[in-house]
Parts: C-alpha cells; structure tokens; sequence
C-alpha cells in the first residue's frame, strides 16, 4: 500500500479544516442544541401523558430528529471539504428521508445489540459465576465492534449506503487500521477531557452543581458543547475520508483534506 493512513496527518488536516470554517460549525453546533432544547421542551410541557402511545412518539420525534441533526452536520461538513471553493445552498446539507430512515435503522440495530449483550451478561452472572470476566469481555467486544462500524453513518451520508452495506464498507476501510482508528478515538476522547477540565474547575471553584446552580450548570455545558463537537465531528469525517482514500490507495485529493 502507497498511501497509509496517518493518525498525524489526520489530526492535522481535521485542524485546518475546522480553522477554515469555524464559523459555519459553531453556528450550526448553535442552531442542533437549541433544536435538541425545543425537542426536551416538547417532550416536558406538550407530551405529557405518560401512556405507551406518548412514549413511542418522544422515541420516534427524539430518533428522527437526531438522525436529521446528526447526517446533516456530517453533510456539512462534507461539503465544506468537497465544495470550499465553491458556493453551496442550504438544501445541499439536508439529508434525503432515506438517508433518516437508514441511520434508524443502524440505531435500532444497535440497539438489540446490546440488548442481547445485556441478556448474555445476566446470564453469565447467573449461571457462570463470572460476571466480572465476562465483563470485560462485552466491553471489549463493544469496542471491537463500534470501532469497526463506526464509519457506516459517513457512508450513508456520503454513498446513500443502505445500513448493511454502510456496515460492510465501514468493516472494509477499518480492517487493516483497527489500531490506528483506535487511537484516534483515543485521541477524541483527550479532547473530550481536556476542555472539559476547566469547566469542571470552574463550577468547583464556585461551589456549584445541577441542583445549586443550575442555569449556570447547563451555560457551562452548552459551552463546552458548542466549541468540543464541530472538531470531534471534523475529526471522525476527515479520518473517514482518510480511511476511503487508503483503502482505495488513492492520493488525497488536496481540496477535500487539506
């Protein structure tokens, strides 16, 4: 292979990328954190029945709204990569129904994913004894397995993939860079921690918490929010894209990632 992936070189290329367009990040980190505050809101004051119905709906709304929140931030930033010298419309960063309904279904198939692994682990605990051991074992699976399929949204954004083959393709281009990916979802969650320390330090030194100083509680998380996830989100797209171009071992195009 000609053009490895570099964990380096990613994390650089995610930099520049979000140098280049902060602006449009922020404001649309902005605008999906004030639409998850309006969906909490709906869910607190206007769904207020407590029946099986009213549930499956705030499922379903909070589902559908984080599929059209999440595949759009990722369109964006496809495009800000693909099109940065060129103008694009806000319907070129809305994803299509099917793209919606694929990333649900990736969701619900996760989902009894680890529902089985809970069954498995209540049955270790019962009738192995090993509830330790088998333990570390799912969570060791669970890795193995997110890090392996973690891409299959970046394929449905980009390829319109349907959710088996967005899941076969992202097996593909992590296969020979498992510990590479690693790394650089090692790398997220520095990140993650490091802008979070003086936060916490901040609300410690002040002596609040969400029960004594809630508006501040939740000012200080929406900040941390709005500046963490544009670059952790550039960070797991421009590693896709790496990822795509080494496995097709292709050069980058310049444009797109750099």
């Amino acid at each position: 292979m000609y053009h490895p992936f570099s964990v380096a070189e990613t994390i650089k290329t995610a930099w520049n990328v979000l140098k280049r367009n902060f602006v449009p990040l922020i404001v649309y980190s902005v605008i999906s954190l004030f639409i998850y505050e309006l969906v909490d809101f709906f869910k607190a004051f206007i769904l207020v029945d407590d029946d099986i119905i009213s549930r499956l709906v705030i499922i379903l709304l909070q589902m559908l709204v984080q599929a059209y929140i999440g595949l759009s931030f990722y369109k964006l930033i496809l495009t800000l990569m693909d099109r940065e010298y060129y103008e694009f419309e806000f319907r070129d960063i809305i994803p299509s129904f099917k793209m919606a309904f694929n990333f649900i279904v990736i969701g619900l198939l996760l989902g009894v994913l680890f529902l089985l692994l809970f069954f498995l682990y209540v049955a270790a605990e019962r009738y192995l004894g090993y509830p330790r051991v088998f333990e570390i074992l799912e969570l060791l699976f669970v890795l193995y397995i997110g890090l392996r399929c973690i891409f299959c949204i970046c394929f449905i954004v980009d390829d319109d993939s349907y959710p088996w083959e967005s899941l076969k393709q992202s097996f593909e281009i992590t296969k020979d860079n498992f510990f590479k990916t690693l790394s650089i979802f090692v790398i997220i969650i520095a990140i993650l921690a490091l802008a979070l320390i003086p936060v916490v330090a901040i609300m410690h030194f002040f002596g609040l918490d969400e029960d004594n100083g809630g508006f501040m509680f939740r000012l200080a998380f929406y900040c941390w929010f709005i500046l963490t996830f544009p670059f952790i989100q550039v960070i797991i797209m421009v590693t896709y894209r790496k990822l795509v171009y080494s496995h097709k071992d292709v050069d980058d195009d310049i444009a797109e990632t750099n």
